[in-house]
């Protein structure tokens, strides 16, 4: 890996004498501050295997050490938050796996890393396993909760896939005996532990799949320690169980042990009896369950067969001789006869008396009634016609005579007679003031009898009173 860093902010660029070329020159913070940059970019998190030295606890809580090999070693800081999470308690010589961030501690330009998580070697890089092939198996949807099967709520055969030697198989058959011992179990064996373990277990697990002879199949062994249960870890187990047709559950150590077998099986048990317990059906809750409904289906049947005893005895009853029913057939029908006679005579009467509805309707539609009435009508009529002119020619005359006496009263011929006159210039217009005239302007007075034409031979202005 090449990096080229451009220059600080800061930088000079003195030229240096006969050269043509200039050289970037940074601070010593300037260097410290990228070369950190350039190792927390580049690298990120990393898991390191080494041996602790130089450990040191400072009243702070964070944790100081060097993790060292045969060649080389490399500063290491674990602050509070970190160390107060962690189960290892490091001690100087104690191998150890770590995963941190590695940087540079600008102030001293010293390289180092900060430490996230610190393990055990053994352990630690079994971890460090389980993790990188859980986040792979991840990412390819193994463990999708839409891959899951449900369980069979009544298995006719049940698979166990484990060791025939160990704890985890007496405790499924012991609980599978308790619970219903009327199902069979097919064990598939396999060792669970040890080299070439995890391909038995793969191939355990094909074979009930391949023979088909079991509803659901358990996967698991007795409790350990993460090496014991490492096959259970293993690539091809988790693919053989993704594999399964038959719905499978996962029950390998104890409630605090986790494995990718867990993940990727349908169902997780905490204990391999934890399992046994999933898998079964609990015969005599079973049992219990079936004598509660017998007996609901007894109390039900009884009340069915005493309500169709009533109702039987009712029916009984009811039944008469076929005389008498003859008998009441007869009166039956004088009833219907005499409900059907004066039905008959009402409904005659109702169109009789529609009938001459009709006629006296029509009667009075003919030509000569029409026409009288019409007759009638028109004479009617033309009396109302002659009131309303009458009435309208009246009040018209009393308007007119009204607005007559007004537009006299009104009007310039009343002032004139009055004796008053209406003077005007040559070109009709209104003289009301001096000023609208001169000397020998021709003016013309209207009075109430005639009219005066005179010439101005003087004016006059009106008083300021």
């Amino acid at each position: 890996m090449s990096y080229r860093p451009e220059a600080g902010r800061n930088a000079t660029t003195p030229a240096k004498p006969g050269a043509a070329a200039t050289r970037p020159v940074y601070s010593v913070s300037e260097l410290n501050e990228t070369v950190r940059s350039v190792l927390e970019q580049n690298l990120g998190l990393v898991w390191v295997a080494g041996e602790i030295s130089n450990l040191a606890r400072p009243a702070s809580g964070h944790i100081y050490f060097s993790l060292k090999d045969k060649g080389a070693q490399v500063r290491c800081a674990m602050f509070r938050n970190r160390a107060s999470r962690t189960t290892l308690r490091p001690e100087n010589g104690q191998s150890v796996l770590a995963q941190g961030r590695v940087t540079l501690y600008p102030a001293r330009g010293e390289f180092q890393i900060i430490i996230e998580t610190l393990e055990a070697t053994g352990d630690g890089l079994l971890r460090a396993k389980f993790e990188q092939l859980k986040a792979r198996l991840n990412d390819e949807g193994l463990f999708s909760q839409a891959l899951k099967s449900p369980l069979p709520a009544w298995p006719k055969n049940i698979g166990v896939v484990t060791s025939p030697s160990g704890a985890a198989l007496h405790d499924v058959l012991t609980v599978l005996k308790r619970r219903c011992p009327a199902i069979p179990v097919i064990v598939y064996p396999t060792r669970v532990q040890g080299d070439g373990a995890a391909g038995e277990i793969a191939a355990a697990i094909a074979t009930a799949n391949r023979r088909a002879e079991c509803d659901v199949l358990i996967i698991g062994r007795g409790g350990g320690s993460l090496e014991d249960l490492w096959s259970f870890n293993e690539e091809h187990v988790a693919r053989a169980i993704h594999a399964s047709t038959i719905p499978t559950v996962s029950a390998v150590g104890h409630e605090v042990d986790f494995t990718i077998a867990d993940l990727v099986a349908d169902l997780r048990a905490a204990t391999p009896s934890a399992a046994a317990e999933l898998v079964s059906p609990d015969i005599v809750s079973a049992l219990g369950q079936l004598a509660a409904s017998e007996k609901r289906l007894r109390m039900t049947m009884h009340h069915r067969l005493s309500g169709l005893q009533h109702t039987a005895a009712a029916m009984q009853a009811r039944l008469i001789s076929p005389e008498r029913r003859v008998e009441a057939g007869y009166q039956r029908v004088d009833e219907l006869s005499q409900r059907l006679s004066l039905a008959t005579q009402t409904q005659v009467n109702l169109k009789r008396s529609a009938l001459q509805t009709l006629t006296a309707r029509i009667e009075a539609r003919t030509p000569g009634a029409m026409m009288h009435l019409a007759s009638v009508q028109i004479d009617h009529l033309l009396s109302r016609l002659q009131k309303s002119i009458l009435a309208q020619i009246s009040e018209r005359t009393q308007k007119l005579t009204h607005f007559d006496s007004v537009l006299r009263a009104l009007g310039p011929v009343a002032t004139l007679e009055r004796g008053y006159a209406i003077v005007t210039d040559s070109a009709g217009k209104v003289i009301r003031n001096s000023s609208d005239v001169v000397i020998d302007d021709v003016v013309h007075t209207q009075v109430a009898e005639g009219r005066l034409s005179s010439r101005v031979t003087e004016t006059e202005k009106p008083s300021d009173t």
